[in-house]
């Protein structure tokens, strides 16, 4: 037997015992540190985060029974044989001519280890997939979730950081408010401005020009203080007309980790996506290089959509003002018939697939280098890869400075507001009464259809009509968080 091919029967003992203690240890490490993580954003009331570390456990458990599949399995699938021929279509490199041979490809097969392929070979057919590419693609399934979760976990740090821009702006609303004792004074020296901005001018009427514009928009102050000013207006009188002191920036941050709970999975249509990819990533067809442009387009498409949305409830307002209505209508009206399909969500699924794209560009390209080398003929010319990378960082940096503040900020002006409209403990109480209503409710239609008479009471009962008016509430908010999360 080779020294380099020893079983774990002629193996020291002090080096499997040394080994296995690594692994251990460094698995005990990190098992606690998410455990810790997760004490810490309880204590600190992020619940939203806190739900999103429980999803980012559920894909490691997910990448787990991977490699356990793999691994278990990797035997068996060595030994599935197929003809030669068909091992020579659809190459990610083509085969040198004088590899070509059924004779060579065996050697070369043989010569890589395993049962499986001897026996293939012995048959005169190869077999389905090496040990050594099941290997390969094992890493490469690590390797791009875990990029994918550090690119989503930048992009909401970075985006945060532009958000809390936004923390003094809400102070300062406050504390005009709370000076003035009416927010329309604080609103009126800012309206004029937002639809002289957004709306004023002949040209933003054509529908083309607007566009334009509003592409070019997302690249320099993407969002004004005066567009803030009128948007969360336009949101606290449209859900909350008499919460004037309504914290507007502490609620777009919630939704913002109630949705990163979203953004931080692999959901199926994405493990897809990547499939798909694979099967097309032909030696001459350079995939991954046009591959690379999806992710910025897609980018550039919703930075300026959003940008638009901006555009048109100012261009509203710009209308209402002309026909002289009264100033409460001339506010900014939340509504999903700006958005496409009429679902502010789809626009989170789009930044979720984009996200994921960009991850999964780099991660091939790392996987790459450090797997095969940066000769590698997978690896196509230096000028693709130059292309690739640059593009990659300014997806990066242009999805976390400009689309995802703007994302947080107009998703708001669709018709219902979202979950995070309530702290997670408001949210349970307000299911918890939903569901009591319901089942007091399915009680009396029950006693109502199974009894022939009923019995009167002479007054109505004092003590229910908070309850009932409480379950009212609740059983709405329920309706309406299933109708966000659909």
């Amino acid at each position: 037997m080779e020294a380099g091919n020893k079983s774990l029967e002629y193996t020291p003992t002090w080096v499997v015992a040394a080994v296995c203690s690594v692994i251990v240890l460094i698995s005990l490490v990190a098992e606690r540190a998410l455990h810790h993580l997760g004490k810490y954003l309880q204590h600190e009331n992020q619940d939203a985060l806190f739900q999103a570390l429980q999803k980012l456990k559920e894909e490691l458990m997910l990448l787990g029974f991977i490699s356990l599949l793999l691994t278990a399995s990797q035997r068996l699938i060595s030994r599935i044989c197929i003809p030669y021929h068909l091992t020579t279509h659809m190459l990610p490199c083509k085969i040198r001519t004088h590899e070509q041979s059924p004779t060579h490809i065996g050697r070369r097969l043989f010569s890589s280890g395993g049962a499986g392929q001897a026996m293939c070979s012995h048959k005169g057919e190869a077999p389905l997939i090496s040990v050594e590419a099941l290997h390969h693609l094992h890493i490469f399934i690590f390797v791009m979730a875990l990029v994918h979760v550090i690119f989503c976990v930048t992009t909401m740090l970075l985006g945060g950081a532009k958000l809390r821009r936004w923390k003094s702006w809400e102070k300062f609303i406050q504390d005009e408010t709370s000076r003035s004792g009416d927010a329309k004074i604080l609103m009126a020296r800012h309206h004029r401005e937002f639809h002289i901005q957004r709306a004023v001018g002949y040209w933003r009427k054509k529908a083309i020009v607007g566009w334009i514009m509003s592409f070019f928009k997302q690249f320099y102050g993407s969002v004004t203080k005066t567009d803030y000013i009128a948007l969360r207006r336009g949101f606290i009188m449209t859900h909350c007309p008499g919460g004037q002191n309504f914290d507007f920036y502490k609620y777009m941050m919630r939704t913002l980790e109630v949705d990163f709970k979203k953004v931080v999975g692999i959901s199926w249509y994405l493990w897809a996506f990547v499939v798909l990819f694979l099967l097309l990533n032909i030696e001459g067809w350079n995939p991954y290089f046009w591959l690379a442009f999806l992710p910025l387009i897609l980018l550039l498409i919703v930075g300026a959509k959003l940008e638009h949305i901006i555009s048109q409830l100012a261009g509203e307002v710009h209308e209402a003002d002309k026909e002289g209505r009264e100033n409460e209508t001339t506010l900014v009206k939340p509504s999903d018939e700006f958005f496409w399909f009429h679902r502010p969500r789809f626009v989170l699924y789009l930044i979720h697939f984009i996200l994921f794209q960009n991850a999964f560009e780099i991660a091939f390209f790392f996987w790459i280098l450090f797997t095969y080398g940066y000769k590698s003929c997978i690896m196509e010319g230096r000028g693709y890869i130059i292309t690739r990378l640059i593009m990659g960082v300014v997806v990066q940096v242009l999805c976390s400075y400009s689309t995802l503040p703007l994302y947080v900020l107009v998703t708001q002006m669709g018709t219902m507001f979202k979950e995070g409209i309530f702290k997670q403990h408001m949210q349970d109480l307000l299911l918890a009464w939903a569901h009591a209503g319901s089942e007091r409710a399915q009680r009396v239609e029950w006693n109502q259809t199974h009894t022939m008479t009923i019995e009167t009471p002479q007054g109505p009962d004092i003590s229910e009509q908070p309850v009932v008016a409480i379950d009212r509430i609740a059983t709405s908010n329920l309706e309406l968080s299933f109708r966000d999360s659909n």
